[in-house]
């Protein structure tokens, strides 16, 4: 059966979606059925990838961050998936852990950065380092103390509220691990909550989310992620009160 093209097939080069795919007869030709079902397979595999400390260690050394692991309540892959509560909650004992960290450190830091596999791990290991590299020397030349780097396997991103808090920091960072989809398995989101603690929700935190070649780039990231902290330490709020006009100050850069 003869592969018919599709006239709209040149709109392919400005997307990453799945469109102008062609056909053969009533169904998609073989190379588009399986480059989706490789897709649906990578996106698989990133879910159930566990997050390589060693690979988070090199990147937050690379920046000049300590690294420092803790663990959720979740204690292994498969309950994490089940029970994303448990994914927000911090061991007691690790509490503790963060508490001496913050004091060893010399207080509360302005900043507690956070990473977790979420549900990619392959999307902190391609993403993380290019992204610190932007992300911390901004921070840094703006004079604002940051924590080590704190790595938790299975975290979810509420797991930021006790962690932050534990350190007794001004405001808190996750950087997660995207739900993969079939675009890309690899897309990282970054989290900012001000004031970390129990009960705060998600109108709290402002995200920056795709952040991966073929969507944001770490450096632009980067630079989103510098300025919404900055503006967060300022006017001492986040979330649904912090607009993003981060690509204005660009701009006028």
């Amino acid at each position: 059966m003869a592969f018919t093209s599709d006239p709209w097939a040149a709109l392919r080069a400005f997307t990453g979606a799945r469109i102008a795919l062609g056909r053969a007869g009533g169904s998609l030709p073989t190379s588009e059925w399986l480059a989706f079902r490789l897709a649906h397979a990578r996106a698989r595999d990133a879910v159930w990838k566990d997050l390589d400390l060693a690979q988070v260690a090199a990147a937050g050394e690379a920046a000049g961050m300590p690294l420092v692991t803790v663990r959720s309540a979740a204690g292994e892959h498969q309950t994490f998936l089940r029970r994303p509560d448990l994914g927000r909650a911090l061991l007691a004992e690790d509490e503790q852990k963060l508490r001496q960290v913050a004091a060893d450190g010399g207080g509360p830091p302005d900043v507690a950065l956070i990473v977790s596999g979420g549900l990619s791990a392959a999307a902190v290991e391609a993403q993380l380092a290019p992204l610190l590299a932007g992300l911390v020397p901004r921070l840094r030349a703006r004079s604002f103390s940051l924590s080590p780097l704190v790595a938790v396997k299975w975290g979810r991103v509420g797991l930021s509220d006790p962690v932050g808090a534990a350190l007794g920091a001004r405001c808190a960072l996750m950087l997660i691990g995207e739900r993969p989809g079939l675009a890309t398995p690899t897309s990282l989101g970054a989290y900012l909550t001000f004031a970390p603690r129990a009960g705060r929700s998600d109108a709290e935190r402002n995200c920056v989310s795709n952040i991966h070649a073929q969507g944001l780039s770490p450096a632009l990231a980067a630079h989103r992620i510098a300025w919404l902290i900055g503006e967060a330490l300022r006017l001492g709020l986040s979330g649904v009160g912090l607009k993003d006009d981060s690509a204005v100050a660009l701009t006028a850069g």
